[in-house]
């Protein structure tokens, strides 16, 4: 199940430094939630889905278990956005520029996720939702309050009308419904999705959510008198429905939300205890650096620490000593991650995966962590890891008997060599792995010519050019740079502004980038998006890498159609040995935790959700009291 960016702006603070992190996907294909009694012929109407089972919360629940059901409504908060952006369109984000931090907070979706429970969804603007046994639909009934921030209805054709344009004009959404074949009316709040096939049970819980758009809005004309259009960029704002609404906006500078008063849904348990300050507020920086002292010079309240050197060393200033500013480490335990130098194969200087493979025995990330991450981090060795998913070791039991389903169609060593990274951190090591990396360029048909690797048949010298949008990356490409220069590669290093490093990956015009895919404890039909054949020539999509694997898209459809969690897993972990085997790319690192810095002005919750790292704004509020204390504003 994918998590959009509207649950993780709202479920945890914006992410800094690398680059943005992939939307979150997958809900475990399981047994749904038991549905109320229903009427001979009358479809099973429920007030929530699980794939993994019973509902934790029943019908008529008042509040989530972790938000303070009390909580003081007041205050604001401002946390930083790294990059720029030029659009307010939602729907073309990923497409066509880039879209402002969190302007899905304006919207609501037909289902709200828990964060105490993995893969379930209850009711917002949908009071109820029934699907047939064999999954081939869903229909979802609106709530008869539910309002936009002008004060009409949110109907049947607003559903519609999001569907067919987050469909239409977004490619990473076009893939992650293209088995929904379609939405239609079907009674006065109800509203229907028909699959393109049965049987496969993350869909109820994909179409659940779909933001809805006001189609009377976009349909409408601006205050010019020009007629909008959904399949284009804005910075008209948008009409929504949802806890918040744009309070101000500076093109590429900030935008800044206000809470809506009457907001139609703040009495339904699943807003309950949530979306507390009257205002947030996201500012936009180039440099991390000047985020950081941003902070410390108290214009920001919030900071997510994604550099190991800053955590390390750039908080010893006054404020965190006499306690003002709080840091704080939350565990993370709702997401598995795959960080890595990523390469686009759709060029054939990368092809080889014998040459992707030489990539890797010159990574001594040994020696990187120790010199500029303070021995802070750990090596990924899994496209889910820090999960059960992750495989390891030899293939056994269920796994094995899928790998054996589709031998012929992956690589044969999944069956006889567990995935390992090359371990440096010594001159003999490294020395070891070079020579290793020499040996397979020189089986993929390279040599070293006047000390530099050329292919053997053409001359033509082998060059790479890390891309990157963020300056701080520079430093541990720069690391790396001379390993690889050690096996005669030239290595070149392009940092450029976020919009331009957006339409190169849009156009696949790069070598070698740094991707983050995150994934959830219950991938699904995202991993299409994220690895499958189709998706590898669709613009926008995050199959980066440009994969098309017939063994890797069958294994996709063991994940999708799985009918229990062990089968899920099991699944799973067989993918992932094959992805690894490709080597497609070099694994980076990872820390497991959420590293925060805060001015000490809020409160939250005692006992903080398993599955929502800091939660921050999200179930956060402004404490008066800490505020007085701490100064530097009311």
């Amino acid at each position: 199940m994918r998590l959009t960016r509207r649950d993780l702006l709202r479920s945890t603070a914006i992410a800094a430094a690398t680059p943005a992190l992939a939307p979150l996907a997958g809900v475990v294909p399981g047994a749904l939630a038991q549905p109320a009694a229903a009427a001979a012929g009358e479809p099973a109407w429920r007030h929530g889905l699980s794939l993994f089972g019973e509902l934790k919360y029943p019908a008529g629940f008042k509040h989530f278990d972790y938000v303070n059901p009390s909580a003081p409504k007041g205050g604001a908060s401002r946390q930083a956005v790294f990059g720029t952006f030029d659009n307010l369109n939602t729907v073309v984000a990923g497409v066509k520029g880039s879209v402002a931090a969190a302007v899905d907070l304006i919207y609501d979706t037909l289902m709200a996720s828990s964060l105490d429970e993995v893969s379930t969804e209850y009711g917002l603007l949908a009071e109820a939702v029934s699907y047939p046994d064999d999954f081939g639909a869903v229909t979802y009934r609106l709530r008869a309050g539910a309002r936009w921030h002008d004060g009409k209805p949110v109907t049947p054709e607003d559903v519609i009308f999001a569907f067919d344009a987050f469909k239409k004009y977004s490619p990473q959404l076009s893939a992650y419904y293209r088995h929904v074949v379609k939405a239609e009316k079907t009674g006065e709040r109800d509203v229907t999705f028909t699959f393109d096939q049965p049987g496969n049970r993350e869909l109820p819980q994909i179409v659940g959510q779909l933001s809805v758009l006001p189609k009377h809005w976009w349909e409408g004309t601006d205050a010019s008198g020009n007629k909008r259009d959904i399949g284009a960029t804005t910075l008209e704002v948008p009409l929504g429905c949802g806890a918040y609404k744009v309070k101000d906006v500076v093109p590429g500078r900030s935008i800044a939300f206000e809470r809506v008063k009457d907001y139609w849904g703040k009495d339904l348990p699943v807003n309950i205890g949530r979306d507390n300050f009257d205002e947030l507020r996201y500012e936009y920086f180039r440099d991390s650096t000047v985020a950081l002292e941003a902070f410390k010079a108290d214009q920001m309240d919030w900071r997510s620490e994604n550099s190991a050197k800053n955590w390390a060393t750039a908080y010893d200033f006054p404020a965190v000593r006499d306690k003002r500013v709080v840091l704080e480490e939350f565990p993370i335990r709702s997401v598995g991650v795959m960080q890595a130098f990523a390469f686009n194969i759709r060029r054939d200087k990368f092809k080889d995966p014998r040459v992707r493979r030489a990539f890797n025995t010159a990574f001594d990330f040994e020696e990187m962590n120790k010199q500029i991450f303070f021995g802070q981090y750990k090596r990924i060795a899994s496209y889910f890891e820090g999960t059960e998913l992750a495989s390891s070791g030899l293939p056994e039991g269920r796994e094995r008997e899928i790998l054996e389903s589709v031998k012929d169609k992956i690589p044969a060593e999944v069956f006889t060599k567990p995935y390992t990274n090359p371990v440096g951190g010594n001159p003999e090591a490294v020395r070891a792995n070079l020579r290793e990396g020499t040996r397979l360029l020189r089986e993929a048909g390279y040599e070293i010519r006047n000390q530099k690797l050329v292919d053997g048949k053409t001359g033509e010298p082998y060059t790479v050019e890390f891309l990157a949008s963020d300056p701080n990356s520079e430093r541990f490409v720069l690391f790396y740079k001379p390993s690889l220069e050690r096996l005669g590669i030239t290595v070149s290093v392009r940092t450029v502004d976020d919009a331009q490093y957006e339409n190169r990956m849009r156009q696949w015009d790069f070598d070698v980038t740094t991707a983050v895919w995150a994934e959830s404890l219950s991938p699904g039909n995202e991993q299409r998006g994220f690895w499958g054949s189709q998706a590898a020539d669709q613009p926008g999509s995050r199959n980066l890498i440009g994969i098309k694997d017939a063994g890797i898209d069958a294994l996709i459809d063991k994940v999708i159609f799985a009918t229990s969690r062990a089968e899920l897993v099991a699944a799973t972990r067989a993918l992932d040995r094959v992805l690894l085997a490709h080597n497609f790319v070099v694994p980076q690192w990872t820390y497991g935790k959420a590293r925060t810095a805060r001015w000490d002005r809020f409160g939250r919750p005692e006992t903080m959700p398993e599955y929502g790292m800091a939660a921050f704004p999200t179930i956060w509020w402004w404490d008066a009291a800490k505020a007085t204390k701490t100064g530097g504003r009311s």
